[in-house]
């Protein structure tokens, strides 16, 4: 499976109904092709500190700010390549930094059975995980996505829907299952380019009257398991 090791870009979100994104693929027309893993079905684990550290700060909307996760294609066994990711965001710019491994491997780091392979961006994840004391996977989260590149230029655009998330059950070998992110009818649109995204798409935006978002699914997930804490602490207080 090949996928990249580095990644810096820029992000966009978008909340659209199904009606727009077919509209949206249409009017784009032979501008996007399908991408070569143009289908998907992504696990992630987030990890955090027991108190939430990372999302809080995340959702304070920094300058900087840092999330890792441990993701899969797919339901993974112990043999199954996973992606370690410590993915950083910097003045709307975002980096991000992927180690492969095996799913069985992956779990002897998380644990602290295994070191973390020595490569560089083995190393920053090994900083990462000693800098946040008592990391450990807080939520499972997944999706399906299906995935479009420009045909002549650098923009991704994916489309995730069926979002869902779960606090039990924290493992990349189950069927995913969970409390739903968004609307039946709607999807989160992503438009991923190194530079400003190219004119067409900003004029079919516009036409659509399509506006960003800053839509986080972790982010997302956790107001929920505030409310959901709140009710809790209210019915028995």
């Amino acid at each position: 499976m090949k996928r990249g090791s580095f990644f810096q870009r820029y992000e966009f979100k978008y909340l659209l109904t199904r009606t727009q994104q077919a509209l949206l693929l249409a009017e784009a027309g032979d501008r996007l092709t399908p991408d070569e893993y143009s289908h998907s079905s992504i696990r992630n684990l987030y990890l955090d500190t027991p108190d939430f550290r990372l999302i809080r700060r995340s959702l304070e909307k920094p300058v900087y700010k840092e999330k890792l996760r441990l993701r899969s294609y797919g339901r993974a066994d112990d043999e199954h390549p996973v992606f370690m990711e410590l993915k950083k965001k910097y003045r709307s710019i975002v980096y991000k930094r992927r180690l492969t491994l095996p799913y069985g491997q992956a779990l002897c780091c998380l644990s602290g059975d295994q070191l973390w392979p020595d490569t560089q961006i083995g190393g920053e994840i090994d900083y990462a995980m000693h800098f946040y004391p008592d990391l450990e996977p807080c939520v499972h989260l997944s999706y399906e996505r299906d995935s479009w590149k420009e045909t002549e230029g650098s923009l991704r655009v994916t489309f995730d829907d069926s979002i869902q998330f779960r606090t039990e059950s924290l493992r990349l070998d189950s069927d995913p299952w969970g409390t739903p992110l968004l609307k039946p009818d709607q999807v989160l649109m992503e438009l991923k380019a190194p530079g400003a995204i190219p004119l067409w798409m900003v004029d079919l935006l516009t036409d659509m009257g399509l506006y960003k978002t800053s839509f986080s699914k972790y982010g997302a997930a956790y107001s929920i398991m505030l409310e959901q804490k709140f009710k809790g602490e209210k019915q028995y207080a």
